[in-house]
């Protein structure tokens, strides 16, 4: 049974009852379809509301587009749903989680690294005044995820670090900011990643943790959380073995299942052993980690029953939706699961207020909420993040530092990447590279230079046969060194390497032995390596003697960068040693 006058809900007799009596009147359809969490295809009037009349929906999590957008679509739904909607946002690293002119902040990492727990606040303050300015009430942060293996593709940028002490005080730092907002966080992801290196999305990626090991980490971290008064957590497609095998002995190891599925991990470990008494989302149901332990028709209802509240996203919404019903009719979702997944779903909408209003009245005015979203204030917190997250990682060439035209005129800059991902335009990191743009900005400073032409720019929109001609002499036509010392005084490696959707975050050499996308030449000529992505890429370079850590490629970012290069700030972040865990000597 659930208790909605106690923690994270604290509802009075009236919101109570407004529970109480919503689900008493509901069809057996409206009770299925506030089960899910849809994706819109489209932002049309017509579209959203055939999706609230035909499944019911209990909330929704949208692709961020521009704040008017946004409000528009958002005041469609509220509108239209007769139950008031739960509209969640990715706010990860600031407002443009929500949309697309929202002010990005700064990932987690960024702010781990510049170790001030102000902008953890202002993290989950600005996206929580951008967010809710749109018609946002529920957000898909903070990741809490706990760093301890730098090959995990996931973590990587979105956590604050490998301390649980510091990304239990950062996560409830965000959690205040953005909940003064009126927005409720969904801390993810429970039971914990950043202990495999696979990603969930392409494979199986349990947390491998002991009982006591986990307990001393995220036991404690989630412990932390709730009674903070978290109210609601998103589950991963991530077993944890030790502690399923600790409910169910007789477990055999072909039969884990990942916690979304596993009532070992969501009822009795959440709920039972730590009390968590809110609201349990799915992740996405298309990753193969969920995907690949049970026919979908089973994974519906089998999520909800296993302590799940709402089913994030429709694969096809008419199987899903039937699936649903199909799997309560039949037992495998018990009418007590089914409604203590409604009433805490129903609370968290209580708990927001969101009864209280009628639904044409929930947003606020669109030319009020406009002037919320990219404020220069806004701004400034992240350029100000900026200026203390930047990390000097490695400096084993001090005379490399500073930089200036008088010192190094030429300057070949060369971009390295990850492998093709599908995935990186929804992280912002598709379209020029980044070293295009620190190529022009050094020019604007004064520099000769140049964007170094891989192998693999030059036979782009060739035909097979040119292809092969280029390439035909790849290892016997090398360049002399001379080629490069005598027309460079320096070269800058800008690595953009993204890993989520790509089961590895690791750089993609597109050429050949010996050729200047991989920094083989570092004792030829100086070298700096800057990372726009990725805090750990040393493992793969680790020859580069002057390696910076920028966290992202905005443009506001790249020009502190320079600056911080060229000796006009200090660099002030600190290294993460979670992150990068080998001695001092290996790098």
């Amino acid at each position: 049974m659930v208790d909605l006058t106690a923690q994270p809900f604290n509802l009075d007799a009236d919101s109570v009852a407004w529970v109480e009596k919503t689900i008493s009147e509901m069809t057996d359809e409206e009770k299925i379809g506030q089960l899910f969490v849809n994706m819109g295809a489209e932002r049309t009037e017509e579209y959203l509301t055939d999706v609230l009349n035909t499944y019911h929906i209990g909330a929704v999590r949208y692709t961020p587009a521009k704040a008017d957008e946004v409000w528009e679509q958002n005041n469609i739904l509220q509108t239209h749903s007769k139950i008031p909607m739960l509209i969640a946002a990715n706010t990860e690293a600031g407002g443009n989680g929500a949309c697309t002119d929202g002010t990005y902040v700064g990932w987690e990492a960024k702010i781990g690294v510049a170790n001030d727990v102000r902008f953890a606040y202002e993290l989950g303050r600005i996206s929580g005044v951008e967010a809710s300015a749109i018609g946002c009430n529920w957000s898909f942060a903070p990741i809490v995820d706990v760093y301890r293996n730098w090959r995990n593709p996931i973590v990587s940028r979105r956590t604050w670090g490998g301390d649980v002490d510091q990304v239990l005080e950062m996560s409830l730092a965000y959690m205040k900011g953005i909940q003064e907002s009126g927005i409720a966080p969904a801390a993810k992801h429970w039971p914990g990643d950043g202990i495999d290196e696979r990603d969930q999305h392409l494979s199986h990626a349990p947390n491998w943790l002991s009982t006591e090991e986990w307990d001393d980490t995220f036991g404690r971290l989630y412990k932390g959380l709730f009674d903070a008064g978290l109210p609601s957590i998103m589950t991963g497609h991530i077993a944890l073995p030790a502690y399923q095998k600790h409910f169910n002995p007789d477990m055999r190891d072909e039969d884990i299942l990942p916690a979304t599925l596993s009532k070992e991990i969501n009822t009795k470990l959440l709920r039972e052993q730590l009390g968590f008494n809110g609201v349990v989302v799915t992740d996405a149901s298309h990753m193969v980690g969920l995907t690949g332990a049970m026919k979908r028709s089973d994974i519906l209802p089998t999520a909800i029953e296993a302590g799940c509240d709402l089913f994030l996203f429709f694969n096809d919404p008419d199987e899903d939706f039937n699936w649903m019903m199909e799997g309560w009719k039949s037992g495998k979702l018990s009418d007590e699961r089914l409604h203590d997944a409604l009433t805490r779903i129903l609370g968290l909408k209580a708990m927001l207020g969101l009864h209280k209003k009628p639904g044409n009245e929930l947003l606020m005015p669109k030319d009020e909420a406009m002037a919320k979203i990219g404020l220069a204030e806004h701004q400034q917190v992240a350029e100000e993040l900026a200026d203390a997250a930047i990390t000097l990682v490695k400096n084993k060439q001090p005379e490399t530092l500073p930089i200036s035209p008088d010192k190094f005129k030429r300057i070949l800059v060369i971009p390295v990447g990850a492998a093709p991902s599908p995935f990186a335009a929804l992280t912002g990191d598709a379209g020029i590279h980044p070293a295009d743009k620190v190529a022009e900005k050094l020019r604007e400073r004064g520099y000769e230079a140049d964007r170094y032409e891989s192998q693999l720019d030059k036979v782009k929109g060739k035909t097979n046969e040119e292809i092969r001609e280029i390439l035909s002499n790849a290892y016997a036509g090398k360049s002399a060194i001379a080629d490069l010392t005598d027309n460079y005084d320096l070269v800058i490696t800008v690595a953009n390497v993204v890993g989520i959707g790509q089961a590895i975050e690791r750089p993609y050499w597109p050429g050949t032995k010996g050729t200047l996308d991989m920094p083989w030449f570092v004792h030829e000529i100086p070298t700096i390596l800057v990372s726009t992505a990725s805090p750990n890429l040393l493992p793969d370079m680790p020859q580069v003697k002057t390696y910076i850590n920028a966290y992202d490629d905005k443009d506001f970012n790249l020009d502190i960068v320079l600056d911080k290069l060229e000796g006009k700030s200090e660099f002030k972040g600190t290294p993460n040693t979670e992150m990068f865990p080998f001695p001092d000597t290996h790098i």
